[in-house]
Order: structure tokens, then sequence, then C-alpha cells
């Protein structure tokens, strides 16, 4: 028999999304349906490795019930998929699921610890009433029922990560302005992975994680699972996401933290903000009322160097992320240009972090790459690991990009070209250049990119006695025109 692959698992997930379409907004759906996926995946996996105990004790149920205690995670019968299913009539559907829920996050409390707190399958403003209701979440067990994910029956490991990702980033394609809250555009991920450079076991933090595709971008970069992934993110929803996210993809160590990075940091130890390797981030641009009255009397004193202006939070992030590198750490931050010429407190920051030797390079996108906004960002690069060397290297990759109906997306090569020039720190015409600290201290700490990368491309020389000869010619013509229409004007009598 066949094995599932990455787009059949694709295109079946995605058609059960059928059932909710219309009648749920997407960035609510979207919590229902990867949910679901999970169970199944869980209860599949479970339901296989039960069959290769029965068969290797011989069905004694106390030796097969004590061996899948020591598996991944523990499922309860009322928190099984096919539980659930056998469920699928009873008048009340929506809270069985939310109690299957809830006994399986408390059967794995490490692992899911306040995972499912935050989605209610029994809601009626999301899901409409009891009748709707049930009718849909039928619709959905019956659409997953089909789905066989048991892992022999999968082509490889990764297709159940992929396909989650692969909904992720659907979902963010249908839900709008919202979408750039949970999901970064896959290919800037990975350019940001790779600006970064991180390497086998290194510790990594997304403090502002969404649903973790960043910090599992950076992994894959590594190419090895020995890596330690933290993350937090302040929204409840797009939290549990991360966490299932990191249980598909076996990161079951990932250390993923729920509440406001730049007013309760999570991520600490003895008493102070946990230091990294890698700092990875794409935090809300522009965030207004971060919290700037509370800054100059921070408890981790992250804002020695100035407080950011209330209604924009961009330095206050980068800050945070500079603070929480170790002392060779780099850090790769997605902000809009803004960050690199406005003035005031962001000005004195943004000069003292170049004094520091911290910042090693800038880095222009393309417009409309990103969810719910459609202006350009940039990459900054900060390394606290620079040495003697002062230089900063600008690259404008504005005009390189694939056109995209609703949003354009970085090809493979535009991705190879950045981080080629990076890695190489070399200067190529119209594309980017190496700036020496006095060039940047000559533009008072501006970083505006057009200042240091010369885009401008000449227009062709006029041929001055050529186009003279042309006019000549063209006003014969003219000449020649004008009268033989008098010729028909007298004809016609006028």
């Amino acid at each position: 028999m066949s094995k599932l692959t990455q787009s059949d698992i694709n295109n079946k997930v995605w058609k059960a999304c059928d059932t909710f379409r219309g009648t749920v907004d997407a960035g609510q759906y979207k919590d229902y349906i990867l949910t679901m996926l999970f169970i199944k995946y869980i209860s599949d996996v479970n339901k296989e490795k039960k069959t290769e105990y029965e068969k290797k004790y011989n069905g004694d149920k106390m030796r097969i019930e004590r061996a899948l205690k020591h598996e991944r995670f523990s499922l309860p019968e009322k928190s099984s998929f096919d539980y659930l299913y056998e469920k699928r009539n009873e008048s009340n559907l929506g809270d069985l699921i939310n109690i299957g829920l809830e006994a399986l996050e408390e059967a794995n409390r490490s692992k899911l610890e306040k995972v499912f707190r935050n989605i209610d399958y029994n809601s009626e403003s999301n899901l409409g009433e009891t009748t709707d209701r049930n009718r849909r979440l039928q619709h959905l067990l019956n659409d997953f029922k089909a789905l066989d994910l048991r892992p022999s029956n999968l082509n490889n490991n990764d297709v159940i990560g992929d396909a989650y990702e692969y909904l992720i980033g659907n979902f963010a394609a249908g839900a709008g302005k919202k979408a750039g809250e949970f999901y970064t555009a896959s290919q800037v991920s990975q350019l940001l992975a790779k600006l970064v450079e991180p390497k086998a076991g290194d510790r990594i933090c997304d403090p502002t994680c969404g649903s973790g595709s960043l910090l599992l971008k950076v992994a894959k970069e590594v190419g090895s699972t020995n890596v330690s992934l933290n993350g937090q993110e302040v929204n409840g929803s797009t939290y549990a996401l991360a966490r299932m996210n990191m249980f598909l993809h076996e990161m079951d160590n990932a250390t993923i933290e729920w509440g406001d990075t730049l007013n309760s940091p999570k991520l600490v130890e003895n008493d102070a903000l946990m230091k990294f390797d890698i700092v990875v981030a794409n935090p809300p641009f522009s965030l207004d009322k971060w919290g700037a009255e509370d800054a100059s009397s921070d408890r981790y004193s992250r804002f020695h160097r100035g407080v950011p202006p209330k209604s924009k939070g961009d330095y206050a992030f980068i800050t945070h992320m500079i603070e929480t590198l170790n002392e060779h750490g780099k850090a790769g931050v997605i902000l809009p240009h803004g960050v690199l010429f406005r003035g005031s407190s962001e000005g004195k920051i943004r000069k003292q972090l170049i004094d520091e030797n911290l910042l090693k390079a800038v880095v222009g996108l393309p417009a409309n790459l990103f969810y719910g906004t459609g202006i350009p960002a940039s990459i900054l690069i900060f390394d606290k690991n620079k040495g003697d060397n002062t230089e900063v290297l600008f690259i404008d990759a504005s005009n390189e990009f694939e056109n995209g109906k609703n949003q354009n997306r970085l090809r493979d090569e535009d991705v190879d070209k950045i981080y080629n020039t990076f890695s190489e720190w070399k200067t190529v015409d119209k594309y980017s250049h190496i700036a020496t600290l006095e060039e940047i201290q000559e533009n008072d700490y501006n970083l505006n990119i057009p200042r240091y990368v010369d885009t401008f491309v000449e227009e062709e020389p006029v041929d001055i006695v050529e186009t003279q000869k042309e006019i000549v010619a063209l006003k014969a013509k003219l000449n020649e025109v004008e009268s033989q229409m008098e010729v028909y004007l007298k004809e016609m009598g006028y």
C-alpha cells in the first residue's frame, strides 16, 4: 500500500477546513483544525505503538500499559480521536472534546500544560448554536477519520510537522491583518535563519515566537536536533499552536512561555534574563502602548541606553534581544525601515548600539512580503563578537523578488544572493556596500540604505546631433500632414 505523501496530507487537511469556511473567521478556525490534526496524529501514533507492544508482549495488558507509559506522551482513552469519533452523535459533542483535551493536558503536564486553555469546541460565539455546532464538529471528525496518520503510513518523519506548517501558512494567507501575529513568510524566516548562522549546541530564542515557525527554521538550518529552542508568545491561542508545533516537529524539549516579553519576560534563570547564542524575531511593527511608562524601572535594566517612544516599540524589542545575548551571541530582527533613520530617543539608542560595535548588517527587503502590511521591511543583524571590525554591511535587496497575486515572495536565488553577499562580506555594485564607522558617523548615524547603496541607474546619453535630425524630419512630416489636411478641408467646403 502506498504511503501518504506530503501533498496527500496537505490536500486532505486543507479540505477539512471547508467545514468552517464562511461561518467562522479564519483566524479562529485554524485553532480548531490544527488542534484536531494534533489529536488525530498522537492517537494514531499511540494506536500503532499499542499494536507493536501487543505483539511483543503477547497481549499482556499490564506490560503493554507499562511500556506505553515510557512513550513520548500518555493518551487517556477519553482524549483519543477514536473515542471522540464514537461519540460524534452525542448532543454535548463540543463539551466531550473539551474534556478530552483537558485530560490530555493533565496526563502530559510537562509537555502540554496550558496548551488547550484557549480553545473551546463548545463555543457558541465561534461555532454557532448547539445543532450547527454539533454538525460542524461531526463533519470535522469525519474529515479526519479518513486520514491514517500512523508513522508507518507516512512517507517520512517530517510529514506531519510540515503539514502543520503548510496549514499555518495557508491560514496566514487568508487571515489578513491578523496573520502577521502568528506567522512569518517562510522564505523570510529561511533568510533570517541563514543570516544568524546557527550551529549545533546553540541556545536559540525567539521572544515573539508566534506559532514557532521561525524557531523551527533556525533549527532546520542547523540540521540537528542538538539545539535548545526557547520562545515567548503573548497571544494565548498562538502560544498553544507553538507548543503543538514543537511537539509535532519532535522538539519536545523546547521551552515556549506565554506572556508579554517586554513587560513580563518569562525566559529567566537565577532571577536574571536567560542568555542565548542566537536570538531571532519578527516582532509587531511599531507597537503602540508597549509599556514605556514602566521601562525606566525595569527590573532587568534592559533600557539603560534609553527608553523608546511609547507609540513605537521597535527599539524596545531590539534592546530586549541584545540584552539576552551571551558574550558571543548574534541577533537578527525584522522591523520597518523607520528604525534606520527615526530621530529623538530612537536615534540616541541607535547611535549607542553602533558605537558599541554591535550592528553588523542591514538588509532592505522588497515591499509586500509580510502578511498584514504592504510596507517594505529590513533585517538588522547584531553580533556581540565582531572583534576589531567596526564595518557594517548594507544590502539593498528590495528589487529582487517574485510578484504574487496578494503577496510578493523571495525566491531561493534571492535568499542565496543575500546570504552569499553577507557571508562573503562583499560590495556588489548597485546591491551592497561595506560602510566604515566614519561613513556612518558622517551620516549622523542615519542608516537609511540609499545613503550607502547607490542604486541610481544613469540613462543612456542623448546623441544631440542625431536627435536634432529627428526633430527636423518630424517637423517636415508635420508640415506635410497639415498641408494635406487643408486640401481635404477645402474639398469639404470649410
